[in-house]
């Protein structure tokens, strides 16, 4: 079973990649992280690690340092306060002889060291008691299984330490088989159900997940309605909410926001069903209904979907129950369900940035996007710049010119409940696809595609990469304009530089050239000269962040189609930018106008 969020491996010599990629073949979603001046071939670097394994522990993402014990203890311990909140922390030595869980035992971290011992063929240094007398965690249930109260553990552990025998209630093969002292007359008890029942000081309730909401609404039901008849319903029926496995509807709802809610209020995964699936449950329903048919093509939402997340050996529990704009049903599966398996997801696309290119420009949230993503479609080239980071998914490569392909792939998939990572570089909607994929969810009718989750990813663009390079020649007003005609009439591109010279604004020249085309940045350059000094500062930014990078700072008078070509990023001056010697090169500025208003200050 995955953790999640995903952990990372934290790598601090070149010498322990080989070791953390054998840990990644064993636990794939974890993603490696290496120091960046040790461990360059990690797909993900950093460039400190006291700084950069707080931020993971921050945000609760389990952690394994392939690193001295020691090492992370002294970096985490201003960090640690509440072990309950804690994500696990994982101690790996570079030769691979010992793991050792260090933080969150019972968070997931006992489990995670049992699987990176084993793909590297050792035991696990697992100190906590219980799991080493009773080979359980009484506080970290398997996959499938929710503890109803954490309240009552420790004391309940304690006794078990003390001699205290426990009976078992109900079905519960993980703790059957474990090495609790089992008696029927324990002093102790376990209770295994699905039903609702109090905790006590010596009695643990666990529930299995085997519950499977069904959901029905009108169009914009309003979510808080939605969440009080699925708790009303559970609650009026003696259900446990911790064990429902998962909420359950039709796929023309997998956007309705009330079905979402109803399952982020439960913890749980929202799943959907085509019509044909749930109309296959009809002779079990007890509720059918024709008006329903007629409007979606199944004779019922709440109770086929609840039944065919429950499989062919489930029992409907609860039938339809109706509220004003809302139903809601409850079947029982004769074990526990994994609603990630059962029909599919809502769709998503991200329709992600990368930057130019360069991994430590990638931001976090990009970085996420991918990591969750099912497939990554876009140019191949922005794919190859992933690196590592684009192991184990299905690659859509698509060459230049092929961007209405790209984007039409991308919402098909995400239409069928993958999740899409549309990858491309700079920022997605600076002259990059995510105005397409809008423009073809409006002008298309296609609502499959439109119940999908569309996000943008925002990424460091070219022109904020190259004004990085040479210091703030963005510092005031500023356009971007490209110089291609391909898609926008000529015309139009000479009216707008016209305007930006007019304006005096710093000009951005996206596309400035091609193979075939030359003739544009010439009549650029002549269009602003008229309103601006030969003598303004000029950056060309060409490769920026990749192999081959080049960034130098020239004079308009200077600027010829030559210098340049289709991976350059053309930053031109406004009448106040400026240019001065550094100690690598011209750096160049925009000022706002402090010199101004600090001379005012100073009268």
């Amino acid at each position: 079973m995955a953790l999640d969020p995903a952990p990372v491996l934290l790598v601090l010599t070149a010498a322990g990649m080989p070791l953390a990629r054998r840990i990644a073949e064993a636990v794939p979603e974890a993603e490696i992280h290496g120091l960046a001046d040790r461990a360059p071939e990690a797909p993900h670097r950093f460039a400190k690690m006291p700084e950069h394994a707080r931020a993971l522990f921050a945000a609760g993402r389990p952690i394994v340092g392939l690193c001295a014990a020691g090492a992370l203890i002294r970096v985490l311990a201003p960090l640690l306060s509440d072990k309950r909140a804690e994500p696990p922390v994982l101690a790996v030595a570079e030769d691979g002889s010992a793991v050792v869980p260090l933080l969150g035992g019972h968070r997931g971290g006992n489990r995670l060291a049992r699987r990176i011992a084993g793909a590297i063929g050792i035991e696990p240094a697992i100190t906590t008691a219980g799991d080493l007398r009773f080979g359980v965690a009484l506080d970290d249930p398997p996959p499938g299984w929710r503890l109803a109260d954490l309240a009552p553990v420790k004391a309940f552990a304690a006794a078990l330490l003390d001699g205290a025998a426990v009976r078992l209630e109900g079905e519960a093969p993980w703790l059957r088989d474990s090495a609790l002292p089992l008696a029927a007359d324990g002093a102790l008890t376990i209770a295994a159900t699905d039903r609702a029942c109090d905790p006590a000081p010596d009695r643990l309730v666990y529930h299995p997940a085997r519950l499977a909401v069904g959901v029905g609404c009108e169009r914009g039901a309003d979510p808080a309605e939605v969440i009080a008849l699925v708790r009303r319903t559970l609650a009026g029926s003696g259900l446990a909410a911790g064990a429902v496995a998962g909420v359950f509807s039709l796929d023309l709802k997998s956007d309705e926001a009330a079905v979402h809610a109803a399952a982020a209020d439960l913890d749980v995964p929202a799943r959907f069903f085509d019509a044909a699936t749930l109309e296959a449950e009809s002779p079990r329903l007890v509720s059918p209904s024709e008006v329903v048919f007629r409007e979606v093509g199944c004779h019922g939402v709440a109770e086929g979907a609840a039944l065919a997340a429950a499989g062919p050996g489930g029992e409907l529990l609860v039938a339809k129950t109706k509220s004003l704009r809302a139903t809601c049903a409850v079947a029982r599966a004769p074990d526990v369900l994994d609603a990630a398996v059962i029909g599919r997801a809502r769709g998503r696309l991200a329709i992600v940035g990368i930057g130019p290119g360069a991994a430590a420009w990638r931001t976090p949230e990009a970085d996420t996007a991918v990591r969750d993503a099912t497939d990554l479609i876009g140019y191949g080239l922005y794919l190859d710049l992933l690196g590592g980071a684009a192991d184990g998914k299905v690659r859509h490569d698509y060459a230049l010119g092929e961007e209405e392909a790209r984007c039409r792939t991308a919402l098909d998939l995400a239409a069928e409940g993958r999740s899409v990572a549309l990858v491309c570089s700079g920022d997605p909607g600076i002259y990059a696809m995510a105005a397409l994929v809008y423009e073809l969810l409006d002008c298309e009718e296609r609502p499959d595609r439109r119940r999908a989750e569309v996000t943008v990813v925002p990424g460091i663009s070219a022109l904020q990469a190259a004004a990085a390079r040479v210091g703030a020649p963005l510092g005031h007003d500023f356009c971007a304009i490209s110089l291609s005609d391909l898609l926008t009439p000529w015309p139009v591109i000479e009216r707008r530089l016209r305007a930006a010279a007019e304006g005096d604004f710093v000009v951005a020249l996206y596309n400035p050239v091609s193979r075939k085309r030359t003739r544009q940045i010439e009549i650029a350059k002549d269009i602003l000269s008229g309103k601006r000094s030969p003598r303004t500062p000029v950056v060309l930014a060409r490769n920026l962040g990749r192999e081959g990078e080049s960034v130098e700072v020239i004079s308009l008078a200077e600027l010829e189609a030559g210098r340049v070509d289709m991976l350059t990023v053309v930053l031109i001056g406004a009448g106040s930018s400026r240019a001065f010697p550094g100690p690598d090169g011209l750096r160049m500025y925009t000022p706002r106008g402090y010199a101004a208003k600090r001379e005012q200050a100073a009268e």
